[in-house]
């Protein structure tokens, strides 16, 4: 379980590829989060949920099998990449964003962004798929980050980023174009699938 909170950043320094359908990223973890770190431990890679394979110093391997490959934006990544970076929350700490489960629904991409002085709103596209859980003040997690979900139109959706964030996350960096891990809030999905049952079953 993950919280949605960044607590740092990293970057790939090495990326083993024995075969399409598979891959091992070596990341260079900042120090703030490598405390007690063991080999088997999940930590989230733009909010995909990665066990560590071994560990040299501050720089951690992870396994990547193809379903990951296809479905993240991790399989576009390259030497010199980084990724947001979460370690599994544990008993007792501060769910300051929302509980994620660290399964990564979609793949989205950024369609715009509008900046000011002290914020910035990203627009993203609106997967088909993912539509009826994608509602305004909802919850949202994107490459890792639980963000609320400003405004919604037909084929986009929007999170308005403080400072905070953008220096704490890649979305400090991020442009048009690039693409966007999306998990979905449990919670919305569980009481949208519900309903949609119930009526599903009493047209029947």
């Amino acid at each position: 379980m993950f919280t949605g909170i960044v607590q740092g950043m990293g970057k790939i320094t090495d990326i083993a590829q024995p075969s399409p359908d598979f891959r091992t990223h070596t990341v260079e973890l900042p120090p703030e989060i490598t405390d007690n770190l063991q080999t088997g431990a999940s930590v989230a890679n733009n909010g995909c949920c990665l066990t560590i394979t071994r560990i040299d110093g501050n720089k951690v391997s992870f396994d990547l099998m193809d379903e990951t490959l296809r479905k993240t934006n991790l399989g576009s990544l390259k030497v010199g990449d980084s990724v947001n970076l979460e370690r599994a929350a544990r008993f007792g700490d501060e769910i300051g964003g929302h509980v994620m489960s660290g399964h990564v629904m979609a793949v989205t991409r950024i369609s715009r962004i509008e900046s000011s002085e002290f914020n910035r709103t990203v627009w993203f596209e609106l997967p088909e798929n993912l539509k009826p859980y994608i509602l305004t003040k909802g919850f949202v997690g994107l490459d890792g980050c639980s963000l609320t979900i400003g405004e919604v139109n037909d084929s986009e959706f929007c999170v308005h980023l403080i400072p905070e964030t953008l220096e704490r996350t890649l979305f400090g960096s991020r442009k048009e174009g690039d693409l966007i891990n999306i998990e979905i809030d449990p919670q919305t999905q569980a009481v949208v699938d519900t309903v949609m049952r119930v009526l599903a079953q009493k047209a029947v």
